[in-house]
């Protein structure tokens, strides 16, 4: 097994390091961060208003819609390991990515043709294959083009950048419903343009990373190893465990949402707003957060991210008046849960993977954490439907709790920083 070494300069080619608080980063990763950007502006535009436009605008009913919020995670699953063995084998990590992100631009003027709640769960099923097909493989770039002992702090800034556009989605969103009529199909206008977007900035601006591989290994290039060989790994298999055992129980920021709109009593037109607060929260804690996983250890960050979902779960929960208290709880819990999650598990497992097959290593963690949550969705969707979404969110934290212990004490929470 080896690591990869490689410095900025050797990734970004001529592209110059931004200045200030991203100057550790190569070129590669800052752009990928804008193509991040600009492609969540695009997502979350459609994301903040997709729970009212199905529920209340189409009458899904809330088993439905966790189905359709698990199919965003389960649909994604096996696309994930397909796009990690094509990038791994042809080496073309641009590419892969790029066609991912082309499909979920294609998906975004679809949402324009259909007007049923399943023909809408169709299109965004097919937006999230997209989405499967190129995370891994951007992943993959970030973590190949910084050392091991910066890897949180890359994802970090990637992540902070991602989150911007996370932040700027649901306003414009708030902005397009406020002006127009019909306000659904001007978004997802607005929405696929952004998207098209996207997709000229990946091909202009995103170089691809140069993967060590010998002059034998590239006359050979063997395909890589199957999943079972790569659990294997020291590290990689207890990895996806803790995603799985955790995933299972982690409600879906859409479910959260809903429930405090409810106990908000928050009309319709602002409702796109409680996704800023999450990113707002996101993008402020991203870098602090993946530097001191990188200090602490990435491990022992991500646990901490779900005890903090945890606590915004027991927020909802609590009888607290529905005020500025309980909407900046949940909402800075939520928030900084995603920064001590997201970014910080994939830091963690890019250094115990070998570069020729960090795509493929990323893709079967990503792929055990998205199918814990796909299951995860239903039951959550169940729970609401047969005895309500109070009962429904205390048996998940419930359960959340119960992982978390027990990941604590059988999987342990030594720091991974790199020697």
């Amino acid at each position: 097994m080896y690591l990869s070494t490689s410095r900025a300069s050797d990734i970004a080619g001529n592209t110059p390091a931004p200045k200030g608080p991203l100057r550790a980063v190569p070129g590669t990763v800052f752009a990928l961060g804008l193509v991040s950007l600009v492609t969540d502006v695009s997502a979350e535009m459609v994301t903040a208003v997709l729970p009212l436009y199905l529920m209340a605008g189409l009458g899904m009913s809330p088993l439905a819609f966790g189905a359709l919020d698990g199919l965003h995670q389960g649909a994604t699953a096996v696309l994930r390991l397909a796009g990690g063995r094509v990038a791994d084998r042809t080496r073309r990590h641009k590419l892969v990515a790029g066609t991912g992100y082309a499909l979920s631009a294609a998906c975004k003027a679809a949402l324009l043709a259909v007007a049923t709640p399943w023909s809408v769960a169709a299109v965004l099923a097919a937006d999230r294959t997209g989405k499967g097909l190129r995370t891994a493989p951007r992943d993959a770039l970030i973590s190949l083009s910084v050392p091991p002992g910066e890897q949180g702090r890359a994802f970090g800034v990637h992540r902070a950048l991602d989150t911007a556009g996370a932040l700027l989605g649901p306003l414009a969103a708030f902005g397009v419903l406020w002006v127009t009529v019909d306000g659904y199909e001007a978004v997802f206008t607005v929405s696929c343009c952004v998207a098209v977007l996207g997709v000229v900035l990946l091909a202009l601006f995103v170089r691809e990373a140069p993967t060590p591989v010998t002059a034998p290994a590239r006359a050979a290039r063997p395909a890589p190893p199957p999943v079972r060989a790569l659990l294997r790994l020291p590290g990689l298999r207890g990895l996806c465990l803790t995603a799985a055992a955790l995933g299972l129980f982690t409600v879906g920021d859409a479910f959260l949402y809903l429930l405090l709109q409810r106990r908000l009593d928050l009309s319709a037109a602002y409702f796109p707003l409680l996704p800023v607060g999450t990113a707002a929260v996101f993008l402020l804690a991203a870098l602090p957060v993946g530097r001191l996983a990188d200090r602490l250890g990435r491990r022992r960050v991500f646990l901490g991210g779900h005890v903090l979902l945890l606590g915004a779960a027991l927020l909802l929960l609590a009888p607290v008046p529905a005020g500025a208290l309980l909407i900046v709880g949940v909402l800075a819990a939520l928030g900084l849960f995603y920064a001590a999650t997201d970014g910080v598990l994939m830091a963690a497992a890019g250094p115990l993977l070998p570069a020729g097959l960090r795509t493929t290593g990323l893709a079967v963690l990503q792929t055990a954490q998205a199918l814990a949550r796909f299951a995860g969705s239903l039951l959550f969707g169940s729970a609401w439907t047969l005895w309500g979404p109070g009962a429904a969110l205390g048996l998940a934290a419930t359960g959340l709790l119960l992982s978390l212990v027990a990941v604590a004490v059988f999987g342990g929470t030594r720091a991974d920083r790199p020697s």
